[in-house]
């Protein structure tokens, strides 16, 4: 993984931005992460221009307000223009998810890495980031065989089966990355 990363000079950019930016324990993955591993193994390619939105997901328990995140997005806008960032406090997901996802309430997440092990899928609960010596940390609760092995699995902590249904509808794994395994939520 960290080979496909150090090889897509797009990527190491957006890192490199996340990193100067100096913003409370941040890391960039799910969906971007897994378009560009899949891509290059299961897939026709990685293309930054079919990239929908680079999430960058930080902890800053000091200020959950939602112009917090918006605040972080358009920095790293700033720093590097053109790129369809989304930054999401992770401390704060408690007070919007419900009204977001529907359920009832959740409980506040305690760190980046409580936060990706509760994403919508396995190959997507990943985030990485590059250290001040330019290596590159992998934050993966929930392992990284399933993004590695191209299988596009619910994870069940907070997704509920009808939600991962239409996740798996929109976004067509089968056709976007035809050696992609697609084991069906239940």
């Amino acid at each position: 993984m960290v080979d496909l990363i150090r090889s897509s000079a797009w990527f190491v950019r957006v890192l490199e931005a996340v990193r100067a930016e100096s913003l409370a324990d941040a890391w960039v993955g799910a969906g971007v992460l897994r378009d560009l591993v899949w891509g290059e193994r299961y897939g026709s390619g990685f293309s930054p221009a079919r990239v929908r939105d680079v999430d960058v997901a930080f902890f800053d328990p000091h200020d959950l307000s939602r112009g917090n995140d918006d605040q972080v997005t358009e920095q790293l806008r700033a720093r590097l223009p053109g790129v369809p960032w989304e930054a999401k406090n992770q401390a704060a997901v408690h007070i919007w998810y419900p009204g977001k996802f529907g359920g009832g309430a959740v409980e506040p997440l305690t760190s980046i890495q409580d936060a990706v092990d509760t994403w919508p899928e396995t190959a997507t609960a990943v985030v990485v980031r590059l250290d001040l010596d330019d290596a590159v940390e992998i934050c993966a609760p929930l392992g990284i065989g399933d993004l590695l092995n191209g299988v596009w699995r619910r994870n069940p902590r907070r997704v509920t089966i009808a939600r991962s249904l239409a996740r798996l509808e929109r976004h067509q794994p089968r056709t976007r990355w035809p050696g992609v395994t697609v084991i069906p939520p239940a």
